[in-house]
């Protein structure tokens, strides 16, 4: 069955120090989430910084009030330059997410590229076109906005 891929970029004016500090420290990821999505990391005691083989747990809920946990390991890190993390337990037979940062002339080039599969096979396909798709853009245009109130927008 399918497996998708989806692709946001954003332009950030600061510098790429900046922009690393906030989308590494794992205290940023409920700032960037939506409200409704439920999401509360379980461990509130983090380390300021992600590092490989570093292992999140949230409590999220993604779809019609139902609280789930979906667990995340920080899979690769390359300070300045991306991190990937790969959920090990949650609501997609796959997830891939890479956070990408390229310093430009007048700011930093952030990129989120999140390669996922639904659950469930060819019912996870049609929920993919109806919900799922519809469901991460929401969640990546929030990021985007909340990004721009932290850094201001081009």
């Amino acid at each position: 069955m399918g497996c998708y891929t989806l692709i946001k970029t954003q332009k950030i004016p600061a510098s790429l120090n900046e922009v690393w500090d906030f989308i590494s420290s794992p205290a940023n990821l409920k700032k960037i989430t939506p409200a409704y999505m439920g999401f509360d990391i379980k461990k509130p005691e983090l380390p300021a910084k992600m590092y490989p083989g570093m292992i999140i747990k949230y409590n999220i809920t993604p779809l019609l009030g139902i609280k789930m946990l979906w667990v995340t390991e920080i899979t690769h890190v390359s300070e300045y330059e991306f991190f990937v993390d790969e959920q090990r337990i949650g609501p997609y037979s796959l997830w891939h997410h890479q956070h990408r940062l390229e310093k430009t002339d007048d700011g930093v080039l952030m990129t989120d590229i999140v390669n996922y599969k639904p659950p469930l096979g060819f019912f996870g396909d049609i929920a993919n076109s109806i919900i799922i798709k519809k469901q991460l853009q929401k969640i990546f245009d929030y990021r985007f906005e909340a990004m721009e109130k932290v850094f201001g927008q081009f």
